[in-house]
């Protein structure tokens, strides 16, 4: 995907970022400093959806964890505590 990604030159972002938060509506945009990329630009609507993503993400990792007998959050808070007290 990064091949296909417009890409600026951080000069030209700053002289053309109009320009660039246009572009970056539509697809995201990678920012390069001396030939480097340094940052992508993206829009709102396209970070709400990795969001979302990440958290479906892991939440169905919480959720396989829990199946296959990890303790959870409660339970680990009684463990550290016994653990705690039983070192003090």
């Amino acid at each position: 995907m990064e091949d296909m990604m417009t890409s600026f030159a951080a000069k030209a972002a700053k002289d053309n970022f109009g320009l660039l938060l246009d572009t970056a509506q539509r697809e995201p945009v990678t920012i390069e400093k001396k030939h480097r990329r340094v940052a992508v630009v993206l829009s709102v609507a396209e970070y709400d959806r990795l969001e979302a993503f990440e958290d479906a993400y892991w939440a169905a990792k919480s959720d396989s964890a829990l199946k296959d007998g990890l303790l959870g959050v409660d339970e680990s808070a009684k463990v550290m505590e016994r653990l705690r007290r039983k070192n003090a």
